[in-house]
């Protein structure tokens, strides 16, 4: 066995040591609904900055007043804090304080920025919501990196996070090994935030999405990482701080996790819940009245603009341009090499496929992943494999039957 395989499975375990270290998600045992509030930054880490403020200052503002807007409101809900004053917490810690918290619910809020020399770094704007995810773009590689790089400011950084490279294959079949439930709850529970940004807080829409944050990778419940506007933008830095502007985006984060827990409180802790009432910012008019609305995730919604492929066998004329579903009937294994996954459907043609076309899909873990295929025989897949890591570098092969995947081989 060769010293380059020897060290990709000492990563594999050492990211498993890791991730094993945090207490099981267990909704049974449960009987009090915790949520864990973490405020990015602090501290000496300022996090983003903008003409006059920064990253730290804003998210620990938002994070306090949205514990009080919880306690005040939902009796049956217990806050937890990583931090509720100015001080650094280790990306560790943070993990670790939500974990022994025995938290359901993880939610990191973050403010957004793009590099100096971006030439539209005055004029970028908008919300995203990020849950943990494979095979990222560049752009949501950027913003993991960034949230992520904290880690230099620790002493033990290396020896502490061993193994963990958002960057590494390795991680990404980690981030596969154990997805679950809780990610398809935390999609939902993304996408009901990212609805409520827009809506309540009038932020533009720029999409749920998936990237390797070392928070969510190390927290056993449903998580998500908020990145609320651009402080880069003199106008959402603007909004971000101010008064009105903070309590637009508190409440539309307060909405959506009464949403959560309106869908699934009651089996987290063994018992019925009040139920959560949806509230409105006191400067808006023509909205929705305090207590009219009863928020819930929308757990069953189906994006529409995906086709299943009828069969393997099938001639893909007349297709036009849609990306088809990975289906045969036949029963026997083929091979494929997958690219990148997406919670949302991605458009035939996109410039994340980076000019692929015969590309195809799979639904895995409430999660769209694509792949580029088909061989029949893994010699092959290899060949393939080799033209394809040109464009994605961390793609991997993986074994597909009756339109399922059975197995991944690591280069």
């Amino acid at each position: 066995m060769s010293s380059q395989r020897v060290q990709h499975i000492f990563r594999i375990f050492a990211l498993l040591f890791v991730f094993l270290q945090a207490p099981l998600y267990n909704v049974a045992f449960a009987r009090q609904f915790v949520i864990t509030l973490d405020a990015g930054h602090g501290g000496k880490d300022y996090g983003a900055l903008g003409n006059k403020t920064n990253e730290k200052s804003i998210t620990l503002s938002v994070v306090k007043q949205l514990g009080r807007l919880i306690e005040k409101n939902l009796p049956d809900v217990k806050v937890v804090y990583t931090r509720d004053r100015d001080v650094f917490v280790e990306l560790s810690e943070r993990a670790a304080i939500a974990n022994k918290a025995g938290s359901n619910l993880f939610v990191s809020v973050h403010i957004n920025s793009v590099d100096r020399r971006n030439k539209n770094r005055k004029k970028i704007t908008g919300c995203q919501v990020y849950t943990l995810g494979l095979h990222k773009t560049a752009e949501n590689l950027a913003v993991a990196k960034r949230e992520n790089s904290v880690m230099e400011l620790e002493k033990d950084h290396t020896e502490k996070y061993a193994g963990f490279d958002p960057n590494s294959l390795e991680s990404d079949i980690v981030f596969e090994l154990f997805q679950n439930k809780r990610l398809d709850q935390s999609i939902e529970f993304a996408d009901a935030i990212h609805a409520q940004l827009v809506d309540v807080a009038g932020r533009e829409p720029k999409g749920v999405r998936q990237a390797g944050f070392w928070v969510l990778w190390a927290t056993s419940m449903p998580s998500v990482l908020v990145e609320l506007d651009f402080i880069c933008n003199p106008q959402a830095e603007k909004f971000l701080s101010s008064e009105n502007g903070q309590e637009e985006m508190v409440i539309a984060l307060y909405n959506a996790i009464c949403a959560y827990v309106n869908t699934y409180g009651s089996q987290i802790v063994g018992h019925n819940l009040p139920v959560a009432q949806a509230l409105k910012p006191s400067n808006k008019k023509n909205t929705k009245s305090n207590g009219a609305d009863v928020p819930r995730l929308n757990t069953s919604a189906k994006p529409s603009d995906v086709d299943k492929k009828p069969d393997y066998k099938t001639e893909k004329q007349g297709s036009g341009n849609r990306i088809l579903e990975i289906c045969s009937t036949d029963d026997l294994p083929r091979y494929y090499i997958q690219i990148l996954v997406s919670s949302d459907p991605i458009k035939y043609g996109s410039s994340e496929l980076k000019g692929f076309k015969d590309v195809e899909y799979y639904r895995d873990g409430g999660l769209y992943k694509y792949a580029i295929g088909v061989a029949d025989t893994l010699e092959d897949a290899q060949v393939l494999l080799r033209k394809v890591r040109k464009s994605f570098p961390e793609s991997f092969i993986i074994k597909m039957r009756s339109g399922k995947r059975v197995d991944f081989i690591k280069p």
